[in-house]
């Protein structure tokens, strides 16, 4: 049975240092009533036992939304978190071998840089993968081994390549979303935009917004 295509709009990475005292729980929730589509749970500093602990807080904050939530990296933990899928890089597992740990019903999605990278993606079985994650399109300070800004162009060269649908990632704020929408992204991931912000459903509803309207 084929998955449900996933609502790449206002897709939200975690970053729990970001999200302060806040904490994460409570800007996922904050954020999803104001207009996320999509959540990705990222934190490389927690330990297996942590990431599922916070996992599983999500899911249930998830729960009757119909949000899903994509873990980072760590696709062997969806299950443990009763998650909705994973989320591989270039240095993580390989989205084929992801898919496999995986099984046929989550979703997975693959950050890609490169137009070398969208061709061995097409390499993969029909069904490996969902989405691809492009970028970063501008500098970003929230992940600090990311690869240099591609920019516009190179957004549009791969989604343009993909057969799959395409969240555009770095550097993403309000005023940026219409460009990028305009560039051929199904959607924007967001870090900063939304994690540690001083009122976090305002800001979600200034990117949904702007999103929408890019979209008319």
């Amino acid at each position: 049975m084929a998955r449900r295509p996933l609502d790449l709009s206002i897709y939200l990475i975690t970053d729990t240092a970001m999200c302060g005292q806040l904490g994460v729980a409570a800007t996922v929730s904050a954020a999803v009533g104001a207009g996320v589509s999509l959540v990705q749970l990222r934190d490389d500093d927690a330990t297996d036992d942590e990431l599922v602990k916070l996992g599983r807080q999500i899911v249930a904050i998830l729960q009757s939304t119909g949000v899903p939530l994509i873990v980072n990296n760590r696709v062997h933990l969806v299950q443990a978190m009763g998650a909705h899928g994973g989320h591989v890089g270039q240095g993580d597992l390989d989205a084929g071998a992801a898919r496999a740990l995986l099984g046929p019903a989550p979703y997975l999605g693959l950050s890609v840089q490169t137009m070398e990278h969208v061709t061995v993606a097409r390499g993969h079985d029909n069904g490996t993968l969902d989405y691809l994650g492009v970028g970063p399109v501008w500098e970003t300070a929230t992940k600090m081994d990311a690869a240099t800004p591609g920019g516009l162009q190179r957004l549009r060269e791969l989604t343009s390549a993909s057969p799959w649908p395409c969240a555009a990632i770095g550097g993403i704020t309000v005023a940026r979303l219409l460009q990028v929408r305009r560039f051929g992204a199904a959607g924007a991931a967001v870090v900063s935009a939304i994690c540690g912000q001083p009122d976090v459903a305002a800001a979600t509803r200034a990117l949904r917004t702007a999103w929408d309207r890019a979209s008319a």
